[in-house]
């Protein structure tokens, strides 16, 4: 497979029971296939050492890059990812595939997100926080009628 955003090949990288395929010698992004990033996006699920044990110390300072580009999947290489936030705090920009639901990350961006939440359950009240502030008033109107 090769690096959507600079055209290397991808290493094939394992952490625990999860492999991954990493942009090393390039642009240091990450692919994550379905549920990979699920797995890795706690601080808990494995520790920064170890991440930068296998992803490589230079894995969260790699040059700046281009965000405005729109990027291929690189497994589905006929599918333009979305871009969206990945959490409701609004921080951290992935690239999704709408095809078979992989995850590109841009170096640095899986250190910023697991820096986000410390579990499931406060990314869960974030979230009903979130969605309470923007909805709650409207719907209180729509009971009123």
């Amino acid at each position: 497979m090769n690096c959507p955003v600079c055209n290397n090949t991808l290493t094939q990288v394992t952490i625990g029971n999860i492999e991954l395929d990493v942009c090393k010698d390039g642009c240091g992004g990450i692919w994550f296939d379905r549920f990979e990033l699920q797995q890795m996006d706690e601080p808990h699920e494995f520790t920064t050492e170890q991440l930068l044990d296998v992803l490589g110390e230079d894995s969260q300072n790699k040059p700046d890059i281009d965000t405005s580009k729109r990027l291929h999947c690189p497994k589905c290489h006929d599918v333009i990812m979305m871009r969206h936030f990945h959490s409701v705090k609004r921080e951290v920009e992935v690239d999704q595939c709408p095809k078979c639901n992989g995850y590109w990350l841009d170096s640095g961006e899986l250190f910023k997100i697991r820096q986000q939440f410390q579990s499931e359950e406060e990314k869960t009240q974030a979230a009903k926080k979130y969605f309470s502030k923007i909805f709650d008033k409207d719907l209180q109107a729509m009971k009123k009628r």
